[in-house]
């Protein structure tokens, strides 16, 4: 064997062993974060499009918080459009979902578009090293996921057909057992912890669905909650007394104004908002922390996706804080962080958190004492730019 041939099977080797100790040690944590390399945006605020092939999930080990590890990059398309909990990994850190919801494709005219796809991967995290189990087929630009907490039931929100999918995870078999109309574009889901209720998003009527869950029959009877302009996300804290809904108020991009996080009471019946929260401009990532006592959302803030020379133009995106005592929440604080941010993950134990800075293909990691969270100035480079991230459970 030449040198240059021991060289490539030493490195090989080593990726195993090193994949193999984080995989199957007990102390393993890990975040996943979705890597788009087809949408960018000129200063005119115009989208830019390039051709797919170089898209990638990145599994990134956490156990040293602040010197987090790329374990290793899987090619796999993704995108950005949408909000950015398009994957999860399941409750035993045994697979990971991930949807694709648009590809990119000629035009017939020289040119590029976006494609809806039917596409969602399993990942196999306990493979060495980690791989592409299947590709399984939902519904039309599968976008927000969730996974319930036994780690059975998967739902996916299909925004091009007004439908959420229904996945049953066995092993490493998942499959699709359901299909749940929604009458309205549905951009993500959340699965209460008890498993027996979840929420959609219906952002473009400026509602938030309520389904019922038994075992895997999802049911959706025709009540939804009025919350503020359009709901982008929504996620539930892991107690389950309350949820959040990030209302972007303009469509999906900045405009320089505050917005806002509707607080709704999961204990009431039927569940309902009480309260509203003033957030930064253009909330997308919005993420409890594991005790639930905090949450963040990821605020655009004129930063990336639109004109350089607006009046609300910001290099930078932010990071709201919110404080939550039982069911009252408040902000206590924004923190700014780098270009585009867009998805975060928590820590297991709550003490940091991982935001991922699309325009700088990096995360930012910032340090959590309590209430009070602060940006460390440190980052991990990415391979690509990420447009999501979440932690296990989050």
């Amino acid at each position: 064997m030449t040198q240059k041939g021991m060289r490539r099977l030493l490195g090989a080797a080593l990726t195993t062993m090193l994949w193999g100790a984080i995989a199957f040690s007990a102390e393993a944590q890990v975040i996943i974060v979705g890597n788009d390399e087809k949408l960018l945006w000129d200063d005119a605020g115009k989208v830019v499009l390039h051709p797919p092939g170089n898209d990638t999930l990145s599994i990134v080990d956490i156990k040293d918080r602040l010197a987090p590890k790329i374990v290793t990059s899987l090619k796999l398309e993704n995108s950005v459009v949408g909000p950015p909990v398009n994957l999860q990994i399941t409750p035993d850190g045994s697979l990971a979902l991930l949807a694709n919801s648009l590809d990119v494709q000629p035009d017939g005219s020289g040119g590029l578009k976006n494609v809806p796809t039917t596409q969602l991967f399993t990942i196999d995290l306990k493979a060495n090293p980690p791989a592409l189990l299947a590709t399984i087929e939902v519904g039309k630009q599968p976008s927000g996921l969730a996974i319930n907490k036994k780690g059975d039931l998967a739902l996916v929100a299909n925004r091009a057909d007004n439908s959420i999918s229904v996945l049953s995870i066995k092993g490493k078999e998942v499959k699709v057992v359901g299909t749940v109309p929604m009458g309205d574009s549905v951009s993500t889901v959340a699965i209460a912890p008890d498993g027996k209720h979840a929420l959609a998003a219906k952002y473009s009527v400026h509602k938030i669905a309520v389904l019922d869950i038994d075992g895997e029959k999802v049911s959706y009877h025709n009540y939804d909650i009025s919350v503020g302009v359009w709901p982008y996300n929504v996620q539930i804290s892991p107690k389950g007394d309350i949820a959040l809904a990030g209302n972007q108020g303009n469509g999906g991009s900045s405009d320089g104004s505050a917005d806002s996080v509707a607080v709704i009471d999961m204990q009431a019946n039927p569940p309902r908002v009480i309260d509203y929260v003033a957030v930064g401009d253009a909330p997308e990532g919005l993420v409890f922390s594991p005790n639930g006592r905090l949450a963040v959302t990821v605020n655009l803030n004129g930063s990336g996706a639109g004109p350089v020379n607006a009046w609300y133009h910001h290099r930078n995106a932010t990071v709201s804080v919110l404080s939550i005592d039982g069911k009252k929440v408040r902000k206590t604080a924004d923190v700014e962080v780098r270009g585009l941010a867009e998805g975060a993950a928590f820590s297991p134990d709550g003490r940091y958190l991982y935001v991922g800075n699309y325009l700088d293909s990096d995360l930012s990691i910032l340090k959590v004492d309590g209430s009070k969270v602060t940006n460390t100035g440190k980052t991990l480079k990415l391979p690509g730019h990420p447009g999501s991230v979440r932690g296990n459970m989050q």
